[in-house]
């Protein structure tokens, strides 16, 4: 099994690198297009702005790379955001797999939203054996709204998507790679997604 860790300069690639391997899978964390196109499963990783990130994905030739990927793709935090259409962050237009917003939380709330919360209303194979109600970490100012495709849900002034799906490819907002057993129970779950890369 092939896992690509994309390094675009904006993700937190070593602790998804380390929980892989906790995991014992072992991955390659990479911004060559051709070990991205033929990985059986990629993980897109982000942390910071939306606008400097998109950047490095365009100066990288990533975007339509990422786009045109067959095989389980999973974003997460920014990753996630990025795969949207749209994004109130420096008014950023994202990959476009999912044609949804991300919003900026209210200003009535403390943001970012740092720390523990819970996921509800899961949905899906990559929530299989997970309680309802289990914490996850997250940090992040803007969200995904609910919307068709979201297949958990969380409540921070208002209820968001923490994670969607379309296709071959998932988000999530929270960081599994920092949210403990059950963290690395979904990272399992999505390298366990029938891929058509093998």
């Amino acid at each position: 099994m092939k896992i690509a860790i994309i390094d675009y300069g904006a993700g937190n690639v070593q602790s998804v690198l380390f929980a892989i391997e906790r995991l014992g899978y072992s991955a390659v964390v990479t911004a060559d297009k051709e070990e991205i196109i033929t990985a059986d499963y990629v993980i897109f990783p982000g942390v910071g702005e939306a606008s400097f990130a998109m950047r490095k994905l365009e100066s990288l030739g990533l975007v339509s790379v990422i786009k045109n990927l067959k095989q389980p793709v999973l974003g997460i935090c920014l990753g996630m955001q990025l795969l949207c259409a749209f994004s109130e962050e420096g008014d950023t237009a994202g990959i476009g797999i999912f044609d949804l917003k991300v919003q900026k939380f209210s200003e009535d709330l403390k943001v970012p939203q740092v720390g523990w919360n819970t996921i509800t209303d899961l949905k899906n194979e990559l929530f299989e054996g997970i309680a309802a109600n289990a914490f996850m970490y997250l940090v992040h100012s803007y969200y995904v709204p609910m919307n068709a495709h979201a297949i958990s849900t969380t409540s921070y002034g208002v209820d968001y998507a923490t994670a969607i799906q379309k296709d071959n490819f998932y988000g999530v907002q929270f960081h599994p790679e920092k949210s403990g057993a059950v963290g690395s129970q979904i990272i399992k779950a999505f390298l366990n997604i029938k891929t058509t890369n093998a």
